[in-house]
């Protein structure tokens, strides 16, 4: 099968050695994804906006390799304050509400930067021709 890559040109992909998505077959996965905007961390903060700037540059990455964010099967969120659920929450129900994937969301002790306060990734499925 045919493997297609979608690198954002991060510094960071050829020295940790990945690609923001890969897709394979009918299948997409997408790295975990932080609020990061030319080297400078979106929403500091604010998980709300962060959330939405993560889900857009998913969306982006999706569209890269024949995806849609209507594919997306299954997210997981990593949040550094399980506190902030609701607003983590809002943001992914905004763009997910009528998709409805599987998702998860836990709480883990740190992130990259201690800015960043969300990291995605999701999987999604293309419909087969």
């Amino acid at each position: 099968m045919e493997r297609k890559r979608y690198e954002t040109g991060s510094p960071w992909e050829p020295i940790v050695g990945y690609s923001r998505a890969v897709r394979v077959g009918n299948i997409v996965e997408v790295a975990g994804t932080t609020a990061m905007k030319d080297g400078q961390v979106v929403g500091v903060g604010d998980p709300y906006v962060q959330t939405a700037e993560i889900l857009k540059t998913i969306e982006e990455a999706l569209t890269h390799v024949g995806a849609k964010l209507e594919h997306v099967v299954r997210t997981r969120m990593f949040v550094t304050d399980i506190s902030q659920w609701e607003e983590i929450g809002r943001a992914h129900g905004e763009v997910f509400r009528d998709i409805r994937p599987v998702a998860t969301m836990v709480e883990v002790k740190a992130l990259i930067d201690p800015d960043l306060l969300v990291e995605i990734e999701v999987q999604a499925i293309v419909p087969e021709d």
